[in-house]
């Protein structure tokens, strides 16, 4: 009954697609609706303040409505007989991820992808061999180009991004190389004062400095598809022993990671900033990143501060799940560990002497980012 149901919903949606588009409707949407983060909001925070003539609307999972109520944001609930309508004739969708392959886009819908990282480990058609549930190598590869062929824009973070989107997702579309919307707020002039507000937010201490520890997802170990496990490989114990008095640790889980995590016995040592807005602020506070394959160093790169990558399962990411576009191990800006041991004498060394710049990494992967990818993803979207 299920199944009818949604057969039903997409072919209403497809007739609504064939009525009048509303020519200043733009709909966002953030990983499924989920999310207020990463691109589609830093692009609806700029056309907000600079393209009032527009009606802006967020598309929104029934189960996250309370963030975007708490936000001011205004939203339409996912698949509802609301969406069906504002979906189905807005002009322009704005998303940072795969919206569902059933879904038709209407022939005079402009459809924006942005994307939400840049590729160390590979993507889409790219990949080698499959390991997700429910999925088989070819029909993923299939489904991810099906889904390419919809896009109007694909936005990338750099020229290495350019060239790798368009092979990982069979994509002949245009091109917007401008860096990420997303990391517009690392520039910002008024990055002190954010800082400041964003600690007392947390309840950060004066004095404490930050860690993020941000891994990424394993594409082998989970509950279902799109729900995955996820285990802490180090010590939490020893970590608030040798860094408690100093440190405040900050956990942000993948959005596909199911796990909840119980961390009161560490008091104020450990907050889980998993369900946090937006990791952009993260990385504000954060004094040292600690992560592993995630596309979030290359974000974080651009504030020219210490990374660690803590790869205990190096050689079965990078030769069975994945494969990586580079060398990470040569390349990597930041050092490699892989016991917990390593990785707590590589916070102490890196606390007390913060390592050396790695500015041809930042030249490689950071060189378009200036603070105005949002603007200039809206110029060439909305032909200003």
């Amino acid at each position: 009954m299920a199944k009818l149901m949604q057969e039903v919903y997409y072919f209403l949606f497809r007739l609504v697609g064939f009525l009048p588009r509303k020519q200043k409707l733009v709909m966002f949407e953030s990983f499924s609706g989920k999310q207020y983060s990463c691109n589609p909001r830093a692009i609806y925070e700029y056309m907000l303040e600079q393209e009032p003539e527009y009606t802006l609307l967020w598309s929104v999972n029934p189960r996250h409505t309370k963030l975007f109520e708490e936000h001011g944001v205004p939203y339409v609930t996912r698949f509802s007989v609301k969406w069906l309508f504002t979906m189905g004739r807005a002009k322009y969708w704005i998303s940072n991820s795969r919206l569902p392959l059933e879904l038709p886009k209407p022939a005079k819908t402009v459809y924006v992808q942005t994307w939400h990282g840049t590729p160390l480990k590979k993507l889409g058609v790219d990949i080698d061999e499959v390991h997700m549930p429910g999925q088989t190598t070819e029909q993923y590869k299939a489904d991810f180009v099906r889904e390419a062929a919809k896009w109007d824009y694909l936005i990338a973070p750099n020229a290495y991004s350019s060239e790798i989107f368009r092979s990982a997702f069979g994509y002949t579309g245009a091109m917007i190389e401008s860096g990420y919307p997303r990391n517009d707020v690392l520039f910002s002039p008024n990055k002190e004062q954010l800082i400041a507000d964003i600690r007392r937010k947390l309840a950060i201490p004066d004095g404490k400095r930050v860690v993020l520890y941000a891994p990424t997802w394993r594409d082998n170990d989970f509950y279902k598809m799109g729900e995955y496990k996820f285990d802490l490989k180090f010590d939490v114990a020893q970590m608030k022993e040798r860094f408690g008095e100093d440190v405040v640790l900050l956990v942000r889980m993948h959005y596909l990671v199911a796990e909840q995590f119980d961390f009161a016995q560490y008091g104020d040592f450990i907050r889980d900033a998993s369900a946090y807005d937006d990791i952009r602020d993260l990385y504000l506070v954060s004094d040292v990143l600690i992560t592993d394959y995630s596309s979030v160093f290359f974000d974080y790169a651009n504030l020219d501060r210490p990374m660690i990558f803590f790869t205990y399962d190096l050689a079965e990411y990078r030769d069975t799940l994945r494969g990586f576009y580079f060398d990470f191990e040569k390349n990597a800006p930041g050092p490699l560990v892989e016991t917990n041991e390593q990785l707590m004498d590589e916070i102490a060394a890196t606390l007390e002497q913060p390592a050396q710049s790695h500015r041809q990494f930042f030249q490689q992967f950071c060189e378009w980012e200036n603070g105005h990818a949002a603007e200039k993803t809206v110029k060439i979207v909305f032909k200003k």
